[in-house]
């Protein structure tokens, strides 16, 4: 079948939020294993066949009537289009318990991404080494941020100092940002923006826990 490739930026965003789960959902069968199907990939990312499928044919048609997919280009076709096919440059900045646990987290190079800064404006911590990098005072960072050309920064202050953090990383000319920090942040518009807020999820979980008032 010939590769009906769609711009990337026909995907629907919920789309995009499943790929990474099909990536780490394939790139954890058994070598051995060559296809899947939409079934078992649906059982796998505990999603539907038919939503894997409308999923998939976003990327293009490759799939096998009666096999399923091809394994290798199935991990190949995701990671092109999640833009994986190069080594991302990240910077952590905040480097407490979280962004130190962050720093010396072996799985971003896993996933094509590759921690080269970490910054903190703390004295004690500045000029330390953490998960093998020195970290530097922030005011360092727009100098290096431009001759790095990094792609994400990641958030990981107290919520009070996020957003001069999320400031001097747009100044920078930083596009994308993973926010830990437990505020909402304000950016330009074009510039990519997650959230990661433990706390919050926590509290959600403390609804589904609570045993219904009677």
């Amino acid at each position: 079948m010939g590769d009906r490739r769609r711009p990337r930026s026909d995907l629907p965003a919920a789309t995009v939020e499943r790929l990474p789960q099909y990536l780490r959902c394939v790139e954890q069968l058994p070598k051995s294993q060559l296809t899947i199907s939409s079934q078992e990939l649906a059982r796998l990312s505990n999603l539907t066949a038919a939503g894997v499928r409308r999923d998939l044919s976003y990327l293009g048609t490759f799939g096998i009537r009666g096999l399923g997919y091809r394994v290798d280009d199935l991990v190949d076709r995701i990671r092109q289009v999640l833009g994986l096919t190069e080594a991302r440059r990240v910077v952590v900045v905040g480097i407490g318990n979280l962004g130190s646990a962050l720093a010396n987290y072996t799985g971003f190079g896993k996933g094509g991404f590759r921690i080269v800064g970490l910054y903190d404006v703390d004295a004690d911590k500045v000029d330390s080494t953490v998960g093998g990098i020195k970290v530097r005072h922030l005011s360092r960072l727009p100098d290096d941020a431009r001759a790095l050309t990094i792609s994400v920064g990641i958030i990981a202050t107290p919520f009070g100092a996020a957003q001069t953090v999320a400031d001097l990383l747009v100044e920078s000319g930083v596009s994308s940002i993973l926010n830990f920090a437990p505020t909402v942040l304000q950016v330009p518009k074009g510039i990519n923006l997650r959230y990661v807020d433990l706390a919050t999820e926590l509290r959600i979980l403390g609804y589904y826990i609570t045993p219904p008032r009677t």
